[in-house]
């Protein structure tokens, strides 16, 4: 395509849209109708110019020109409670659910390979010894030692949100890095569970491994889902790279990630709770029993929540990606 005569060609049309959209409070309903159109078809002049002949300079005019247009014609849209509402019931729910094949398989691999590290520890006093020296581990495993100490170490609400921003950070790493083939994601994973079985082994060894789990299993149990299920989305995210499907590789990149930084926001909210537990709960006085029963209903509830909320949104047709008319991604082609 010859950019020079195309720009020549298309120039006035171009000028006229922005002249109205410079006088768009004031256009009779023939102008308005106009600007429709013209923005449609500087939309598909925008579209054709990235594709066969990109101009760094033409491409941003006419990308703040389109813009301009898109917000003159659908309007300026506020979210709303609604919106909030609707993500909660059925957008964030069906975006888990819709990623169950990648996430459940993540969970019962890493919770094998946590519990195979941490036999492995417990029963070699060698990797022990490689770990730490034995007076520094009986400090870590003896009753009133670290591992126990660390959750009482700080006031529960500073405590909440210190372990709340490490694991929501996490997590949106889990999701954003798995772009990059899932490498990343598997490296993250691989760090929390050598951190849990090194924790499993060592206390294991000491005789105390009951201690640990009481201590582990009343926030650990939603925790380590929540990051499971990042894990699980970020490795289909990479996937998708590789195998987008019947989509272009850009559409199916567009339309799962969009519906992955939404489910890095649902995520913080569960970790929001996990926070919590792990805060006030697992350094409570409460009898173990009752902690970790207070972790299995946590847990039990948001199971609940994406198999049944998130199996009948998804069942529906939503799939966690914005609405359609949302989508600045998406231009319009038809002129």
């Amino acid at each position: 395509m010859d950019l020079d005569v195309f720009v020549s060609t298309h120039r006035a049309e171009w000028d006229r849209l922005d002249t109205l959209l410079r006088r768009r409070r004031r256009l009779n309903g023939a102008e308005a109708d106009e600007l429709v159109v013209l923005y449609q078809r500087t939309a598909t002049h925008l579209s054709v110019i990235q594709s066969s002949a990109p101009d760094p300079q033409l491409t941003g005019r006419l990308s703040q020109l389109v813009a301009r247009a898109r917000s003159a014609v659908t309007g300026t849209r506020r979210a709303s409670w609604r919106d909030v509402t609707r993500f909660l019931a059925h957008g964030f729910p069906a975006a888990v659910y819709r990623s169950r094949h990648w996430w459940v398989p993540t969970a019962l691999i890493s919770t094998a390979v946590a519990a195979l590290l941490g036999w492995w520890i417990g029963t070699h006093p060698e990797v022990q010894a490689a770990i730490g020296a034995p007076a520094n581990l009986r400090t870590l495993t003896r009753p009133g030692g670290e591992y126990e100490t660390y959750y009482s170490s700080h006031p529960a609400a500073s405590f909440a949100a210190q372990v709340w921003t490490n694991n929501a950070q996490a997590t949106a790493l889990c999701l954003v890095l798995g772009i990059f083939l899932g490498l990343p994601v598997l490296y993250i994973l691989l760090e929390n569970m050598l951190n849990l079985g090194v924790g499993i082994g060592l206390m294991s060894s000491a005789g105390r491994l009951d201690t640990f789990l009481g201590l582990v299993l009343p926030h650990g149990l939603l925790e380590l889902t929540a990051v499971f299920v990042a894990a699980g989305t970020g490795l289909r995210l990479g996937w998708t790279l590789i195998d987008p499907g019947p989509r272009s590789r850009r559409t199916a990149l567009a339309e799962e990630g969009r519906a992955a930084l939404g489910m890095a926001i649902g995520l913080a909210l569960v970790l929001f709770v996990s926070g919590a537990i792990e805060g006030f709960v697992t350094p409570s006085g409460l009898p173990t029993w009752a902690r970790i029963g207070i972790g299995i209903v946590a847990e039990l509830a948001f199971l609940t929540y994406v198999f049944v909320l998130g199996g009948r949104a998804a069942r529906a047709g939503d799939t966690g990606d914005l609405a359609a008319a949302e989508r600045s991604a998406t231009v319009p082609t038809a002129a």
